[in-house]
């Protein structure tokens, strides 16, 4: 009985389809739509092996894949192209945590900040203006194929950054502070309208206070904040979605990016 050698099969094909499982795997992690902790870790792991089957007679065509000259070294191979996948779907990711943060910003300021929802996409709490701001991105995001998008940036970091061949660029590093420090900036550009808003009633308010000492101004405030923030939010709605149309073309552009800061 001939006996196989397992690290001779791992050499073969078996090699090539595990890099392309653990990259395709990084973006089911992490990714708007598909990493969403809603979706149950068999489904996104059954979506993701689905994914990397589809993708991998394409791949294999065009590269020739030679395993590692151990299993350690194999392994840290593994851990490389998982990495890949994760920063294309952190990159898309990062969009997505703006729409919560302008939310939280807004929440704050209308006086919605102590009634949090469980968000069941991330498993955590959010804000109420923040979760709907969130729901209606994502559905917009699949409405303009945007999930298509990301599956197609998998495709094409396979055509430029070759299995097992990817080149850690310092500039990385900048590129990661960069997309982390627009979060701060979208969201803020996002909430600005409200916050305003709100402010500028605050500001009546005190004048208000100034004038007729006799009213109550948080019986007439609190509810004049939440009516003012929930009006002008309604008002923004078309804007904000023109808007969303901006910030999804800098995801792309960003995941176009850090595609390339990562190939050879």
């Amino acid at each position: 009985m001939t006996e196989i050698d397992f690290f001779d099969v791992l050499q073969g094909q078996l090699a090539a389809f595990l890099l392309v499982l653990a990259r395709t795997s990084g973006i089911f992690f992490i990714s708007p739509f598909f990493g969403a902790m809603n979706v149950s870790a068999r489904v996104r792991g059954a979506t993701a092996v689905a994914t990397a089957f589809v993708v991998y007679p394409v791949i294999v065509e065009e590269t020739v894949v030679t395993a590692p000259a151990t299993v350690i070294m194999f392994a840290g191979t593994i851990a490389q192209e998982l990495a890949v996948g994760w920063i294309i779907g952190f990159t898309a990711y990062v969009a997505m945590a703006a729409i919560n943060m302008a939310g939280k910003i807004m929440d704050m300021q209308v006086g919605f900040a102590v009634a949090n929802v469980m968000d069941p996409t991330s498993g955590q709490q959010a804000p109420l203006i923040g979760s709907f701001l969130y729901y209606l991105a994502v559905i917009y995001f699949l409405v303009v194929n945007g999930h298509h998008f990301i599956l197609t940036a998998l495709i094409e970091s396979f055509r430029r950054i070759p299995l097992d061949g990817v080149v850690w660029n310092p500039a990385l590093g900048e590129f990661a502070i960069n997309i982390t420090n627009g979060v701060f900036l979208v969201g803020m550009r996002i909430a600005i309208p409200v916050t305003f808003a709100i402010l500028m009633t605050n500001v009546g308010m005190g004048i208000l206070a100034r004038t007729m000492p006799q009213m109550n101004i948080f019986v007439v405030g609190i509810p004049l904040q939440l009516t003012i923030g929930t009006l002008m939010l309604s008002a923004l709605l078309p804007f904000y979605i023109l808007f969303l149309d901006v910030m999804f073309s800098d995801m792309y552009t960003n995941i176009s990016n850090a595609v390339r800061l990562l190939s050879p």
